[in-house]
Order: structure tokens, then C-alpha cells, then sequence
């Protein structure tokens, strides 16, 4: 059977939230630190390490079938890709920051300014969307220094937590684009890859709706159960198990993990007791 090739950064954190996603699917990789290329032993999988920026690039050429890389860099590069799936992980933001002393009431106040960036497609894009003109500044890292040595009078680029901005004494003022890592393939996939990257993307989002939700299961009695119905609606609705009482019962769902404690107090104020929370693997649809 035909493999399927996706790139994969070949160093630093995406890298390794990019092979912890793959395990969880299940997949076994042999990976070596000094590997550039790797099959799955238990899936039609290649994987071959790269540069992130070059992705997008060997993704188009067909070197690739897909890839795993940041959002911005997707956008930034503007390569004949398709995105698949967005992935939740090695999230940030790209904005524009400026001197923190600087007086900024809008968009408009960017208008004249050199603005120093590493993405100037994303930063032209989002500045003529918005019918500013302004003046880019290529630069391909230490972006940050720039206002403080007179090169530009504001800045482009990722945010994570914010902590680089302050200590260089910037402050956020825009966002560009929020980026996470995302899947992409190359558009012209035949028939056995696409099959291959439908079933990747599957497990793909049964790990994701894993870790988004809680497994519940309660004892409530009889007669509270179309209350907790409503509270529980489940992926499609409760399970509800008869227990050796005949005045009550066993009530098994899936709770979105965003609306977990407010269901919690819910269910307690309508009667249920013994509630057990467990964790989730896989959630299957």
C-alpha cells in the first residue's frame, strides 16, 4: 500500500507536539535524533523533518503529500496548499506592538509609520484591508529591537505571552492573525492519499474531542431524570442504566470540558449523586 509523506518541523516544540499528536493516534514512529526521514510502523506513514518554512514549499512541489506547521507561516507564504485541519496547539498571535510610551488611538496611527516585521505579506494584507499606508521593514529575526535602535517605529510579530514585548518595551496594539499548528495537504492528492489523510485526520479529531471533554456517570433518581436530561444532553443523548433500586438509575455522557463545572452544580442541585468524572481517550463518532 502507498504511503502517505507529511512534513513535520524538524526541531523545537511543534516538532514535539507534533509527534506526541501522532502518538495519541496510535501511530508508532522510529525517531532518531538525527533522523531526516522516518516511516510509521503501524501506519502508511512517512514523515520527513524540515525546516517549518520550507513546508509549504516541498507541500506545493508534491516532495510532500501534507505537513504540519504554524498557521501564520501557512498564510505568510502563500503556497498552492490546502488547509485540512486546524490542530490546537503551539497557539500565538501575530500583532503589531509599539513603544509603550506611544500615544495609539487606532489603526489610523499606524498610518506613515515603519513598521519592522518577518511576515510582510500578513502585515501588507492586513494594512490594505484596512486602508493604512505604511512603510514595511524586512526582518528575518530580532525583530523587536527594532524601535529601540531607530530602524522602525513599530513592530510585526508573534506573541506568545507577551513577556518579549514588555521586556523590550512594547506594547500590543493589533492583531494580525492568530495562528495554531494546522494539517495541510497538497490540493491534487489521488485517490489512496486523500484515503490515507482521511483516515489521519479521523483519529485526529477523535484525540482532539478527547481532550475537550469529561466521561460522567451518576446515580439520580427516577424522578429527577428529564431534568437531568436537559443538563446532560450528551454527544446524543444519556445513557440511563436501571440500578438494583427501582427508584433510580445510572446516568452515563460526555461533558464538554468548557461546561464542566456548571453542569457539575447543576446535577448536584437537581439530585444526582455519586458522581464520577473520568477521563477520555478517544471519542468516536
Amino acid at each position: 500500500m502507498k504511503s502517505l509523506t507529511i512534513a513535520l518541523q524538524k526541531g523545537g516544540r511543534l516538532n514535539e507536539e507534533s509527534l506526541k499528536l501522532l502518538r495519541d493516534c496510535g501511530i508508532r514512529l522510529s525517531v532518531g535524533s538525527r533522523k531526516l526521514k522516518s516511516e510509521a510502523q503501524n501506519f502508511p506513514l512517512e514523515i520527513l523533518y524540515l525546516r517549518d518554512d520550507d513546508i509549504p514549499q516541498y507541500v506545493e512541489d508534491g516532495i510532500a503529500d501534507a505537513g504540519i506547521l504554524g498557521l501564520d507561516v501557512i498564510r505568510e507564504t502563500k503556497k498552492n496548499v490546502k488547509e485540512e485541519l486546524a490542530l490546537g496547539f503551539s497557539t500565538c498571535r501575530l500583532s503589531i506592538a509599539l513603544a509603550k510610551g506611544d500615544n495609539y488611538q487606532g489603526i489610523s496611527s499606524l498610518e506613515g509609520k515603519t513598521i519592522a516585521t518577518s511576515f510582510p505579506n500578513l502585515l501588507r494584507d492586513f494594512l490594505e484591508a484596512k486602508g493604512v499606508s505604511a512603510n514595511i521593514e524586512y526582518l528575518s529575526g530580532s525583530v523587536e529591537i527594532a524601535p529601540g535602535i531607530g530602524l522602525a517605529q513599530a513592530i510585526c510579530d508573534i506573541v506568545s505571552t507577551g513577556s518579549t514585548l514588555v521586556m523590550n518595551g512594547l506594547k500590543e496594539v493589533e492583531e494580525v492573525l492568530y495562528s495554531e499548528a494546522t494539517l495541510i495537504s497538497r490540493p491534487d492528492l489521488n485517490p489512496e492519499q486523500q484515503s490515507i489523510l482521511d483516515k489521519l485526520k479521523f483519529r485526529i479529531e477523535a484525540v482532539r474531542r478527547a481532550k475537550t471533554g469529561k466521561y460522567i456517570t451518576l446515580n439520580a433518581p427516577n424522578s429527577a431524570l428529564d431534568e437531568i436530561r436537559q443538563i446532560l444532553p450528551g454527544l446524543k443523548s444519556p445513557t440511563i442504566i436501571p440500578l438494583a433500586d427501582d427508584d433510580w438509575s445510572a446516568v452515563h455522557t460526555v461533558v464538554a470540558e468548557k461546561d464542566f463545572w456548571d453542569r457539575i452544580d447543576r446535577l448536584k442541585d437537581a439530585g444526582a449523586e455519586g458522581i464520577l468524572v473520568l477521563p477520555i481517550e478517544k471519542t468516536i463518532l
